[in-house]
């Protein structure tokens, strides 16, 4: 029976399988290697993935993202409050000082947890691996981030085993790409070899130190920043645009949801162009009470906002 490998990230997910072959990563049903990590409620059924992330304009209020960040967390933590500033969906303190969110589905108001949605999400990707692989799967291991505590590792297995899966194990995320990195590489004979390994993420940045020995592999040390990852430099462009269009078009995009996401999804882009280019264009069509916008930033005055 294959075993699949689950990376659960903050704002996408990926699904492998190990097979004699090797490892192959599984496609959903839009033919890509990333599913976003994001269940959306609309008034009869709810949607998974990619479907889910198309209503998020539509539907932000009841479109849940980011749990993540938001599983086995406290409510009143400072960390936890400043990124329910960045999710547009309704939340408040469980009973028991968790986090309750609350959205409209099948016409009356409910509330879930960031524990009930990873289950959610953690089936959706079950069903991906199920069409791909034609069979029965159950045996997986999920990748988890170094700085998690021992209630959300807790957490994650038990929400993978309410979705149907058996976890082998949990694998810090910088291990899990240590392993594939040397896994097949045969260059390893003229003693220790010493490769750092730096992942920066969605939501985090993540560093490993391994050590590589023909047929062994050894975490040396690690370490992370648990709130610094792509996303906080989406928001430098946020509220420099933000601020720009204010000035300029004399409209407020804090006042107004669908035109925050929107215009985060924009900086988003325009942050991958800034990577390969030294200046990037920004146009986003009717942003708010039908104003087109446009913008420009070059890669150091980008560099200076960081």
């Amino acid at each position: 029976m294959s075993v699949l490998g689950l990376d659960v990230g903050n704002e996408n997910c990926v699904v492998a399988v190990a097979k004699q072959r090797g490892i192959d990563v599984l496609l959903n049903d839009e033919s890509k290697r990333e599913t976003p990590a994001v269940v959306s409620f609309g008034e009869k059924q709810r949607f998974m993935g990619a479907v889910g992330a198309a209503s998020a304009t539509m539907n932000p209020r009841s479109t849940i993202s980011q749990v993540k960040r938001l599983i086995g967390r406290k409510f009143r933590e400072p960390s936890v409050q400043d990124d329910l500033k960045l999710v547009p969906f309704e939340t408040s303190e469980g009973p028991d000082g968790g986090i309750l969110i609350h959205l409209h589905y099948l016409d009356e108001k409910q509330s879930f947890t960031p524990f009930q949605i990873m289950v959610m999400l953690f089936g959706h990707l079950k069903q991906i691996s199920e069409k791909n692989l034609e069979t029965h799967v159950s045996d997986c291991v999920i990748g988890i981030p170094s700085y998690f505590t021992d209630l959300q590792r807790r957490a994650y297995l038990h929400a993978a085993e309410i979705a149907g899966l058996k976890p082998l194990r949990l694998m810090h995320d910088c291990t899990a790409t240590a392993l594939g990195y040397g896994i097949y590489k045969t260059d390893f004979n003229g003693g220790p070899a010493n490769v750092v390994f730096v992942d920066v993420g969605h939501c985090d940045t993540q560093v490993a130190v391994a050590s590589f020995q023909p047929g062994q592999m050894k975490i040396l040390s690690h370490a992370f920043d648990s709130n610094l990852g792509g996303r906080d430099f989406d928001e430098v462009l946020f509220r420099y645009f933000a601020a720009n269009f204010k000035e300029q078009y004399n409209i407020d995009v804090h006042s107004n949801l669908r035109a925050s996401i929107r215009l985060r999804a924009a900086c988003e882009k325009l942050k991958n162009v800034l990577s390969a280019n030294p200046e990037a264009p920004l146009n986003i069509e009717c942003l708010m009470v039908e104003k087109d916008v446009k913008g420009f930033i070059k890669r150091e005055d980008f560099e200076k906002l960081s």
